[in-house]
């Protein structure tokens, strides 16, 4: 059963023309003209329950727009759109008890608040009963380790902390679908890695669709099994993070330590070497498995070595390909 469903989703924004010369502007100031920016084309989507999907698209890209429309926060220009058997726009009362989305540029949270205060606020909006939403809130602040600053203001909290916060707060009502815009841009290692855990449990254990976008790409290999790409409004690649990595690795990279400095190595010709450092190297070898042990084989009988670390690209370098 498809939980978002999109058909020819469009947007496109009227952004006024300003003149070039005075008479120009005083003119246009009285009749303005404007022009169309086209955001997103003719995006068809469907994603299932319990889904974990990452929505990708180059950095000057409308990620956040599309997630926008979805949930109406912004009108879309045109078509069809269903979230959960609801129409964002004729339903949004009844859906906004089913999904939440957060932004790494707005804050939810309430500024003047204390984020114990706005996380309470939030479970008499959804209907949370207390006792319910008080067990939740304790699993919630000890996974994400915001306790010993529950009761600081919003506006007192790093950026750090508060985004913190507003994961937590998304969780608060058990929400359905989770959009994630940019969720870990400003936390630390420790904490993405929780929020990585978190996410991947929560859809696990409660059955949550998690729509991702983001620019770290750990992100993404850790959480998601479906990437959706796009590139000019079109979708150019929906597939599983698996075969996205086997059909587009054409190059493995190889760190090899020698036992001694080699003053010369006959590498092969098809073999590029990116770094090299007395008896280190770094080399780029292309991703056939055969090649490499061959190549393996042939360095170890000539050339013995202490150590080798074999790698793959990163999906951020993967993913550069399609632009």
């Amino acid at each position: 059963m498809n939980q978002i469903t999109t058909r020819k989703l469009k947007k496109i924004f009227k952004v006024e023309k300003k003149g070039s010369w005075f008479i120009n502007r005083v003119k246009w100031l009285f009749f303005p003209k404007y022009i169309d920016i086209e955001a997103v084309l003719w995006i068809d989507l469907e994603i299932e329950a319990w889904e974990k999907i990452a929505f990708l698209w180059p950095n000057w890209a409308w990620k956040s727009t599309t997630i926008k429309m979805l949930t109406w926060i912004l009108s879309r220009t045109s078509w069809d759109i269903d979230i959960l058997g609801f129409d964002p726009q004729k339903d949004r009362n009844k859906l906004v008890y089913h999904i939440w989305a957060v932004f790494w540029q707005t804050s939810r949270l309430w500024y003047h608040l204390t984020a114990k205060d706005t996380f309470l606020l939030f479970s008499k909006i959804f209907d949370v009963k207390y006792d319910d939403y008080q067990k939740r809130l304790d699993y919630l602040v000890e996974e994400f380790s915001i306790k010993e600053f529950l009761n600081t203001p919003v506006r007192k909290l790093s950026l750090w902390q508060r985004m913190r916060c507003e994961i937590v707060a998304s969780l608060i009502h058990k929400p359905k679908i989770i959009f994630l815009d940019e969720p870990t841009i400003w936390l630390d290692i420790l904490a993405k890695q929780k929020l990585r855990d978190i996410v991947n449990k929560i859809n696990k254990e409660e059955n949550t669709t998690i729509f991702l976008t983001s620019h770290d790409l750990w992100d993404v290999e850790e959480i998601c099994d479906r990437v959706i790409i796009i590139n000019y409004w079109k979708v150019i690649y929906d597939w599983n993070i698996k075969e996205l990595k086997k059909n587009h690795i054409k190059t493995k990279n190889i760190k090899i330590k020698f036992e001694k400095n080699y003053e010369k190595i006959d590498f092969w010709d098809d073999i590029t070497i990116l770094k090299s450092n007395w008896n280190y190297y770094e080399l780029q070898i292309k991703n056939e498995k055969n090649t490499i042990w061959s190549f393996l084989e042939t360095v170890s009988k000539k050339y013995p070595f202490e150590d080798i670390t074999i790698t793959e690209p990163s999906m951020e370098d993967i993913i550069k390909t399609f632009y």
